[in-house]
């Protein structure tokens, strides 16, 4: 069976490096790319799973690159930076972004956060692993496929990344329940919040604009102001 391949694109050789041996020690195939052209070069040529992407590159940066494989790809994209403003990971992660991770970083907190994305990736795995939970949903114009991850809005199929169908998903499984932002985060992430972030508020503005909610004056996604997000029955 072939080796699961990671993309890591990063101006600095030693950063490569080191991803590249613990990727590899962990058993992952890698290539390797110093910018941005050259790694979009390589997703074109080979099977990559998941991209780790460097935001500070010269010439085409990674937000950029990031914007130009959601134009193609699903894979999970996992950013690495050097800057821990909650701009710039809202910038990151508005961009397609599935995880954000911040320079200086414990390898084997990065190496987790690849597996869990990779998890969610290749096994279609939603957030709530309870296996009670339908297969197929239909309501309010959506229909959701959890086998296939196929997702249509009013007969419109809708490519979503792992991360955007697992919230989804969420919401749709228990129509009419409110779920806060925090709880989104510990039932599709799986990790305890340890901060106050935008990541959920985010990704549901990403899901929004692909599900075309703007133009509906009915909307799918509901917000409940000061609570969370629910999809009525």
């Amino acid at each position: 069976m072939a080796q699961t391949k990671i993309l890591v694109v990063d101006d600095e050789k030693d950063i490569a490096d080191l991803l590249e041996i613990y990727l590899v020690g962990d058993g992952y195939a890698v290539a390797k790319a110093n910018n941005a052209r050259e790694g979009l070069d390589i997703l074109e040529k080979e099977e990559i799973s998941l991209a780790l992407l460097d935001i500070m590159m010269p010439g085409m940066d990674g937000l950029e690159m990031c914007r130009r494989i959601r134009e193609k790809h699903n894979i999970p994209i996992i950013m690495l930076s050097a800057k821990s403003a909650d701009l710039d990971k809202i910038m990151g992660l508005g961009n397609g972004a599935d995880d954000y991770v911040t320079k200086p970083f414990n390898p084997l907190e990065l190496i987790a956060r690849v597996k869990a994305q990779l998890r969610r990736y290749t096994e279609l795995n939603p957030g709530s692993a309870d296996a009670s939970q339908p297969n197929e949903i239909e309501l309010r114009g959506l229909s959701i496929n959890k086998e296939n991850h196929r997702v249509t809005v009013y007969g419109e199929e809708v490519k979503l990344t792992p991360i955007e169908f697992d919230i989804l998903y969420l919401l749709a499984s228990n129509p009419g329940k409110v779920f806060s932002t925090d709880e989104i985060f510990e039932r599709v992430w799986n990790e305890k919040v340890y901060e106050a972030n935008n990541t959920v508020m985010v990704h549901i503005r990403r899901l929004r604009g692909k599900m075309k909610e703007e133009t509906r004056q009915d909307k799918i996604i509901t917000t409940v102001w000061g609570v969370g997000y629910k999809i009525e029955k």
